[in-house]
């Protein structure tokens, strides 16, 4: 069950490729659920990532990832912050660290280039948004936000993707399901 300000969302459809022709997951999940969902790419290159995300692609000090900067919108509203990181073995002189859009979206992309998920984990926690947060996400103050980080693993266990995104709790609600054996 949910409210009118509240967003569903399973994290497996992010982590398939689009068919041919599919706008990216993010807008198609938006369509489904009556929305208009669109982007804007704030800023893509090389940095050093979080702590998390350089562990995980096993980062020396210094050393950086390609990072695809993005806020995400539902019917014009800010809904979401999104940070992705690839490692530069997969993305330097790929669209993925270019600043444009990606027709069918990077995990598409990544598809095409024979990197594709087989695993995901997903790390989430809730804190208070920060000042860049609250004015990005036009938040009210005080209020809280959801931080989902995901990493994304090819079939050998390689880290292919790392999301950071950073959501208003009261907008979304996290569903899992598993299957008991």
């Amino acid at each position: 069950m949910t409210s009118d300000n509240e967003w569903v969302s399973t994290s497996v459809n992010y982590a398939k490729p689009q068919p041919t022709g599919a706008a990216d997951a993010w807008t198609e999940e938006a369509n489904r659920q009556s929305a208009k969902g669109s982007q804007s790419l704030t800023r893509t290159g090389k940095e050093a990532p979080p702590p998390a995300v350089a562990d995980a692609f096993r980062l020396q000090a210094g050393e950086t990832a390609v990072v695809r900067g993005r806020i995400i919108y539902a019917d014009k509203k800010p809904v979401e912050l999104a940070d992705t990181y690839y490692p530069r073995e997969i993305a330097e002189g790929t669209p993925l660290a270019e600043p444009r859009k990606i027709r069918g979206g990077a995990v598409t992309l990544l598809a095409e280039l024979g990197h594709v998920a087989t695993r995901i984990i997903e790390d989430i926690t809730a804190r208070p948004a920060s000042e860049s947060e609250q004015q990005q996400l036009q938040l009210a103050d005080h209020e809280p936000v959801i931080v989902i980080e995901r990493l994304s693993l090819n079939e050998s266990g390689r880290p292919i993707q790392a999301d950071v995104m950073v959501t208003p709790a009261r907008l979304r609600r996290l569903r899992y399901e598993m299957k008991v054996s």
